[in-house]
């Protein structure tokens, strides 16, 4: 039996919430109140069976409050545990250099991440990527400028970019 811990904090654009593990490390994360949903997005292998609500998760609340709040590296340092096969995993390790501020097409992401003609696989990584925000698939976007998805909705999205400085 596992538990991981989660607390939820305002932000301009709603309720965030993040799961975190024993060691601190964030399991999924995203802009909702919904604790047990983003525990449905842990891949199985990390998928705490019980959730415990704390009032903060120490440096995770502190840097989702700084982020927020303008300091957009606050974010860069916390860990991230997520499971899944060798391309989503690097996928997701690259999205996390992806800078503040200089958003990427889902072209040039595919081709960063090491498969330039795999652009679907791309944007799988940003749909099946549980921790929003630390690992930052908001920063990619459709050829032209264009939003593309995102779990937490366009709005959000379309925030966390104007937050960040002007897409191209």
């Amino acid at each position: 039996m596992s538990t991981a811990d989660y607390a939820t904090v305002d932000t301009p654009i709603g309720p965030f919430t993040a799961l975190a593990d024993g060691d601190g490390a964030v399991l999924a994360a995203g802009w909702t109140a919904d604790a047990e949903n983003l525990r449905l997005l842990i891949h199985t292998r990390l998928r705490p069976d019980e959730l415990r609500e704390r009032d903060s998760l120490g440096a995770v609340t502190t840097a989702v409050s700084d982020y927020h709040r303008g300091e957009l590296d606050a974010i860069d340092a916390i860990p991230v545990r997520q499971h899944s096969g060798e391309f989503l995993l690097h996928a997701w390790e690259v999205l996390r250099k992806v800078p503040a501020g200089d958003p990427v097409t889902y072209t040039e992401f595919a081709a960063v991440a090491g498969r330039p003609a795999a652009t679907r696989a791309a944007a799988n990584a940003c749909a099946r990527n549980a921790a929003a925000l630390f690992v930052p698939c908001h920063r990619v976007l459709r050829i032209g400028g264009a939003l593309g998805g995102f779990r937490w909705g366009l709005p959000a999205k379309r925030w966390l970019l104007d937050h960040e400085g002007r897409p191209r």
